[in-house]
């Protein structure tokens, strides 16, 4: 891999370009005209703007990203997450241009893209899967009847997506012909695909993930899991790393299974295979995700490992750096992912100028950010800027360690989720393990945050007399990675 073109932008491209660029592997940026002067641009050997704001004409332009990386001779195109990172058509485009793409085969990609296909392929591993349909449904007086005998509630699912679109519960039979209709005419529109399915609806749920590493050589290997329950309206808001309930014999099942998955998908590079996990503690495949996560920071906190790094070294022909007996679950890590919404006004999506940004510092502390005071937070772009992440000896440490790390960070111009992060991680069912991905429904309203009104506009102006201002910078060419500390 001599050059690598990182098809992204935000954190993530500069998450990706730190190790490349440890690697020694020169990296290129691509940006739209809204991003031109964003860090990624700056930090990048070299930068090519792919044309307007919408990511529809620059960023989800496969054709021109191609087009990039032969003119300016990268080898090698890295997608991050969201954009095209799960897309088999711009992975196998990639792949007919003689270029190398980070991440899955598409057939892989297809095979676990479609949930219905995914189900299918895991079925013959032996993975555990919740009661339901292996079809799309066609009949909806068939598909009822099997609802009937499945029991209510149930869940009516679209094959083709995530992100809580095309899904709905139905606890009444009576209702579910209407609520098929819905699901389906939601799944048409947001994925193009109408496949809709039934599966039994698994009530209070945790949301567990196991990160999976896999290269070309037949080595198949876990780096355990991540806890991923707090969330609102399916998206993930709070993660970490490992699961406080989790018991090891519960933990070596599920990362089985998960591994299961990885190869009937014959896959390679970094995954995760999500799973739901009921109040009996039964476990369920839901999917898996054909790319790195938003969420890996805690897992590479505990583990030592650079996934970054695995997924480079896959893709190049490379063996993993590491066999599974050499990893080991090392403290306790917590991302808060910082956005810039209101919790207040159900987390509405703000915009506007950075007129502070003061991640906090310290030992145990990583922020991966993808700003820069004075910088603007787009309308084109998802909301999230930075990730606050934390690492303690044990959960309790951690938990501490984000409550003063939220305390520090300090952030004017946008509101964020900051207060949010303070109000979970505080909360007493966070603290003591009991909830699951109701928590948000059930114990989150408004005027329950800890921090009184102002109190933010208190330390930015403490942190304006506490820092001299001055001029923005360019990022030298060797920045420290200070979050990093490579296992001996």
């Amino acid at each position: 891999m001599k050059k690598l073109l990182v098809a992204n932008r935000g954190e993530i491209a500069l998450r990706v370009m730190r190790t490349a660029r440890r690697l020694g592997i020169p990296t290129v940026a691509v940006y739209s005209e809204a991003d031109a002067k964003s860090m990624h641009v700056a930090f990048a050997d070299e930068a090519y703007c792919i044309g307007p704001a919408p990511s529809s004409e620059s960023y989800l332009r496969g054709d021109k990203i191609i087009e990039t990386a032969r003119r300016c001779g990268a080898d090698a195109v890295h997608p991050g997450f969201g954009f095209l990172s799960e897309n088999p058509t711009f992975c196998r485009a990639v792949n007919d241009a003689g270029l190398i793409f980070v991440g899955p085969s598409p057939e892989a990609m297809e095979l676990m893209g479609g949930k219905l296909s995914a189900k299918t392929a895991v079925k013959a591993y032996g993975v555990p899967l919740a009661p339901g349909g292996d079809e799309p449904i066609r009949d909806p007086g068939a598909a009822r009847r099997l609802a009937e005998s499945i029991g209510f509630p149930v869940m009516l699912k679209a094959s083709a997506g995530g992100g809580g679109k095309g899904m709905r519960i139905v606890e009444n039979p009576a209702d579910f012909d209407a609520m098929l209709r819905m699901a389906q005419s939601e799944a048409l529109a947001a994925f193009g695909d109408d496949s809709v399915f039934v599966e039994k609806y698994i009530a209070a749920p945790r949301h567990v993930e196991i990160q999976i590493l896999a290269d070309a050589f037949g080595n198949v290997t876990h780096l355990f899991e991540r806890e991923c329950s707090i969330q609102r309206r399916h998206q993930k808001l709070v993660e970490e790393a490992p699961a406080a309930w989790m018991d090891e014999e519960l933990r070596q099942k599920m990362a089985a299974a998960a591994l299961n998955v990885a190869r009937a998908a014959k896959y390679t590079g970094a995954g995760t295979v999500e799973f739901l996990v009921d109040g009996q503690r039964n476990f369920y495949f839901l999917e898996m995700n054909a790319r790195i996560q938003v969420e890996h920071p805690v897992t590479e906190m505990i583990t030592g490992v650079d996934i970054v790094e695995e997924q480079l070294r896959v893709a190049d022909g490379q063996s993993l750096s590491y066999r599974q007996e050499d990893v080991a679950i090392r403290g306790h890590a917590i991302e808060l992912r910082v956005c810039a919404e209101d919790p207040a006004n159900n987390f509405l999506p703000d915009v506007g100028t950075l007129e502070l940004f003061r991640p906090p510092r310290g030992k145990g502390i990583r922020v991966d950010a993808g700003v820069r005071e004075g910088d603007e937070i787009s309308v084109y772009y998802d909301p999230m800027f930075a990730k606050l992440v934390v690492w303690g000896q044990n959960r309790t440490e951690a938990l501490r360690n984000m409550t003063r790390a939220i305390d520090r960070f300090v952030v004017a111009g946008v509101k964020t989720t900051l207060d949010f992060g303070r109000f979970v991680t505080t909360h007493p069912n966070f603290v003591s393990a009991e909830f699951d991905t109701g928590f948000v429904a059930k114990h989150f309203r408004p005027e329950l945050l800890k921090r009184e009104a102002g109190q933010a506009e208190i330390l930015a102006a403490a942190a304006a007399v506490e820092f001299s201002p001055r001029a923005l910078k360019p990022l030298p060419a060797k920045p420290l990675n200070p979050w990093w500390v490579r296992r001996a």
